[in-house]
């Protein structure tokens, strides 16, 4: 299973809410863990997605709170914005969606860690692949992801990448 980061702003406009949600259906869809900063606007409209395909879902939160309510999986971190790193450490793949200075900076963590990274409307960065749809910006994440030298392959009764 691959773990597939989706990042961006806790203020989400509708339109980033809704490719959120999208993207959170279509991680799930393709049996990946759904990586998050844990809390609201784009990061619980992935999370919602993927638990409407019942998806798994993990969250590290930068404080000792529970997340958003959409959560499978909360690591309480107490580290504020330093908790970026771990989300974007944890992923294989790294899906942004709009974004402010926040996701920037989760960005620049994983594409110096050498982490691929999909926008979609997000910043405009030479790395950062550019996607027009959700379903591209999946299929792309995942397809980097199973090609990730630690991407873990599922055990029987745990779902097919």
């Amino acid at each position: 299973m691959g773990q597939i980061a989706v990042i961006g702003a806790a203020d989400a406009t509708p339109e980033e809410y809704d490719m959120g949600q999208e993207v959170g259906r279509l991680v799930a869809k393709n049996h990946e863990t759904l990586v998050c900063g844990g809390l609201y606007g784009v990061m619980e409209a992935a999370c919602k997605g993927a638990k409407e395909n019942n998806g798994l879902t993990l969250g590290i939160v930068p404080d000792t709170g529970n997340g958003n309510q959409y959560l499978d999986i909360v690591i309480r971190t107490g580290l504020g914005h330093a908790r970026n790193v771990l989300v974007a450490q944890s992923a294989d793949a790294v899906i942004a969606i709009g974004g402010s200075y926040g996701t920037l900076s989760e960005i620049a963590i994983a594409l110096k860690m050498k982490q691929p990274v999909f926008g979609l409307k997000s910043w405009d960065i030479r790395e950062v692949v550019q996607c027009a749809t959700p379903e591209e910006a999946v299929f792309m994440a995942v397809r980097a992801a199973h090609q990730s030298p630690l991407y873990r392959i599922p055990r029987a009764g745990q779902g097919s990448p």
